[in-house]
């Protein structure tokens, strides 16, 4: 297990109860964590927007293609009650959980190592009112995932789903686009699901 550098800095929560925690990535380049700098961004959307408005205070996350866990980890240091995060690479694992145990979040999360795609039915009780999907680019991902997470039972009715893509891929996901950012070679949309 290594630190995770991004762009020579280590990669850290940036915000809230863990603010400067340094998270560890696998080894390789099978894992692509999302920057600091998209992370604050995004968070500082989720903080301020007024289509955001509390979307962050008590909430249940789901951290699907969780990676690190970066997306949820920071979601609980800024003030959610619970994450779960969906992951099928075995080394992506090992960090995940090396970052919960060093946050000491093993209490509030729940990690599975499972597919988007095919994820497990949810808990009665468990719908996520915040879901973070960044899978790899250009394989469609995204819309297949929020399909089959609906069906599971992952998303609460009026959930917001905030997805990275790659800046050519469109997205169609029977939701309201509320906010859209691009980041380079990345773009973070915000999805509003129907009540």
């Amino acid at each position: 297990m290594r630190q995770c550098v991004i762009g020579g800095y280590d990669m850290r929560i940036i915000a809230g109860a863990w603010r400067g925690r340094v998270l560890v990535a696998p080894p390789g380049q099978a894992t692509r964590p999302t920057s600091e700098r998209m992370r604050q961004a995004l968070f500082d959307m989720l903080a301020h927007a007024p289509w955001a408005e509390g979307v962050l205070h008590q909430a249940r996350v789901l951290d699907a293609f969780a990676g690190t866990g970066a997306l949820g980890l920071e979601a609980l240091s800024r003030g959610a009650a619970h994450a779960a995060f969906l992951e099928t690479d075995r080394g992506a694992l090992a960090a995940l959980r090396a970052n919960i145990l060093a946050c000491k979040a093993g209490d509030r999360t729940a990690v599975m190592a499972a597919s988007a795609i095919g994820a497990p039915r949810a808990a009665q009780g468990s719908a996520c009112s915040l879901v973070f999907l960044d899978p790899p680019y250009g394989q469609a991902l995204v819309p297949r995932a929020v399909q089959a997470l609906l069906q599971a039972g992952w998303i609460a009715p009026s959930g917001l789903i905030v997805a990275e893509t790659g800046t050519d891929e469109t997205l169609d996901l029977h939701a309201s686009l509320v906010a859209e950012r691009q980041h380079g070679a990345a773009r973070t949309s915000f999805w509003r699901m129907p009540g």
